[in-house]
């Protein structure tokens, strides 16, 4: 009889709270939205709808949805797109453009991700670590006999 009360009371005490701060926070804007003007935040954003101006997301991740049509300069950590962007994408990590998605801009990032049938209209930056330009013949060759 106390066995069972003490089981109930471990299984709801295992059970993840919502608001407990464990979750991922990420905020969205449903196709219906449009906003004018400078989104700046500090969670992740999943836009549907339209957005006019900036976004500033330094440490974290934008994703535009597929009915998203965003004309701003943008600024994150990662972007992930699949509907349209008309601007300048600057990601510190990630861009990543998905089939439906396509972008009119220069696009700076350290890893650039377009999958086949994305579009992608402007310059390109990629800031990674440069390799040097030694072959591994270079370094090993030696010579297969010698003529005297």
């Amino acid at each position: 009889m106390w066995n069972q009360d003490d089981s109930r009371q471990d299984k709801t005490a295992s059970k993840p709270k919502l608001g407990d701060g464990n979750e991922p926070k990420t905020a969205q804007f449903g196709r219906s939205i449009c906003v004018k003007g400078e989104i700046t935040g500090s969670e992740d954003l999943t836009v549907d709808g339209q957005v006019d101006g900036r976004i500033d997301l330094p440490n974290h991740v934008l994703t535009v949805g597929p009915n998203a049509t965003v004309c701003a300069d943008i600024t994150a950590k990662s972007v992930m797109i699949f509907g349209t962007i008309l601007g300048s994408v600057t990601a510190h990590e990630r861009i990543e453009i998905r089939r439906s998605g396509s972008v009119e801009g220069n696009v700076a990032c350290a890893r650039l991700v377009v999958q086949d049938g994305a579009i992608l209209c402007g310059n390109v930056e990629t800031r990674g670590e440069r390799r040097s330009r030694t072959t591994t013949t270079e370094s090993t060759e030696q010579p297969l006999a010698s003529v005297a």
